[in-house]
Formats: structure tokens, C-alpha cells, sequence
């Protein structure tokens, strides 16, 4: 007889769906009711479904539960302390970096892996000099380095701002 095994979801131990076709994003949404992250195009091309596992962007729609045993995924759910809302996500506020809020989502987890990513030094394609100890926080690394989520609304602007003034400033 196996062994239990379990994922860690916004800082809960969760059990792994019997079923082990079932997708990240699928056991998020209908087994957890957390429909925070959003299923967008299913195939991996928009970014909606953007989640952390272990501090690092993925996307849940392409992830099967199961591959992620024993690590621990963040979904927007997750980001906020309970007082108040993430940095980020009051920048998304501020800055009016949503319309319809439908990508919001997995722009916001994006934007806290990209910001982890920048830290760690890992190169983008506009990264001038690849072998760099750091890498500049620039619009152009922003625009990027968030260019696999997509806004139908087109609110890249208020997105951008959004994250230049949280990321920018811890940077």
C-alpha cells in the first residue's frame, strides 16, 4: 500500500487527488474551490493560470497534481497575510493594472517569480550582459520577462507600473 502523500496549497497540507490525470490548476479550481487562478486558454499560452511552487512561476494548467508532491504551491489566495493585501496586489489596485481581473491573477504570481528570478540572476533575452552577477530592473526586463501573460484588455500599462513600483523598489 502506498505511502499518503500530500501538497502543501497556501501554506495547507492538502491530499493529492486520487486521480493522478488530474492538473494543478484543475485540483485548485474544482477540488479546492480556489478560483483565484484562472483557467484560460488550458494549453499554457496566456499566463492565467500562473501559480508559485516553491517561489517559482509556473503554469498550473500544464502541471499534473502529482508532480508537485511534497512542495509548496502559492496561489493568489495565498499572497495576502490575512490583514491586508500583498504589496502587489495594492499596486495592481493603485495603478489600475486590471479592467475585466481576469489575468490578474496570474499576473500578480508571475510578477513575484519574476521578481525572484531577477534576485537569483537568472538572464532574460533583453538581458544585455548574461554573465552579470545582477541584472538591472529595467521596463524592458519587465516587459519581458511578463510577455507569456496576457491581458485581452490591454491594461500593460497600469500592469507594468504596478510592478515597477513593488518590484523596482525592492530591487
Amino acid at each position: 500500500m502506498p505511502l499518503p502523500v500530500s501538497i502543501t496549497i497556501n501554506g495547507v497540507a492538502t491530499p493529492l487527488p486520487d486521480d493522478p490525470r488530474v492538473s494543478l490548476l484543475d485540483l485548485l479550481r474544482e477540488h479546492l474551490q480556489l478560483s483565484g487562478t484562472k483557467k484560460g486558454c488550458n494549453q499554457g499560452a496566456c499566463g492565467a493560470c500562473t501559480v508559485l511552487v516553491d517561489g517559482e512561476r509556473i503554469l498550473s494548467c500544464l502541471a499534473l497534481a502529482v508532480q508537485y508532491a511534497g512542495r509548496s504551491v502559492t496561489s493568489i489566495e495565498g499572497l495576502a497575510n490575512g490583514e491586508g493585501l500583498h504589496p502587489l496586489q495594492q499596486a495592481f489596485v493603485e495603478h489600475d493594472g486590471f479592467q475585466c481581473g481576469y489575468c490578474t491573477p496570474g499576473q500578480i504570481c508571475s510578477a513575484i517569480g519574476m521578481a525572484a528570478e531577477l534576485r537569483r540572476g537568472v538572464p532574460s533575452y533583453v538581458t544585455a550582459d548574461i554573465g552579470a552577477a545582477s541584472i538591472d530592473f529595467s521596463h524592458d526586463e519587465v516587459r519581458e520577462r511578463m510577455s507569456g501573460n496576457l491581458c485581452r484588455c490591454g491594461a500593460y500599462n497600469g500592469i507594468v507600473a504596478a510592478i515597477t513600483e513593488t518590484v523596482g523598489e525592492a530591487s
